[in-house]
């Protein structure tokens, strides 16, 4: 794909329709699962960056701030906001479920809690980025599709 996505002279917007659709599935395998902390939101955003760079060949020792990278190919950082709206369409899709996913999603399991610092779990990771303030207000309102649906497209064109 290194030759169809370098080639100038393929379109920036071919070549990057290019790079979703053969380049992005992989990278965002199994990604409905992740919890999604700072670092490993800037390991994202620097692979999408990098993506961008390679496809305008544009070397890395360029002093080119990231905004005019972005400029140049005529686009935003659109990588995390996808996963997020993957998480959260699967996230209500398990909700609704009400079976041993649910479960495990919510991280409301019997037992005791390991010791140190807990881990992130998904729902608060998607709490914060659907703005919905406590993740119990998140959990009920994937019952209801038609309103999980607007949270989700509205947290999208927020573009958080």
């Amino acid at each position: 794909m290194k030759t169809v996505l370098t080639n100038k002279n393929i379109s920036i917007r071919t070549r990057r329709r290019a790079l979703e659709c053969y380049i992005e599935p992989i990278l965002m395998y199994g990604c409905e699962a992740w919890t999604i902390s700072k670092q490993t939101q800037k390991k994202l955003e620097a692979t999408e960056m990098w993506f961008l760079r390679r496809m305008l060949r544009i070397s890395w020792t360029a002093k080119k701030t990231n905004d005019t990278v972005l400029e140049e190919a005529h686009t935003t950082r659109l990588l995390i906001s996808k996963i997020r709206k993957r998480q959260a369409t699967f996230f209500g899709h398990v909700m609704r479920r009400e079976k041993l996913e649910n479960l495990v999603t919510t991280g409301m399991l019997e037992g005791k809690r390991s010791r140190g610092k807990q881990r992130e779990k998904l729902i608060e990771g998607l709490t914060d980025w659907l703005k919905a303030g406590k993740s119990l207000e998140a959990i009920e309102a994937t019952k209801n599709r038609k309103k999980w649906r607007t949270m989700i497209a509205n947290a999208v064109k927020q573009g958080t």
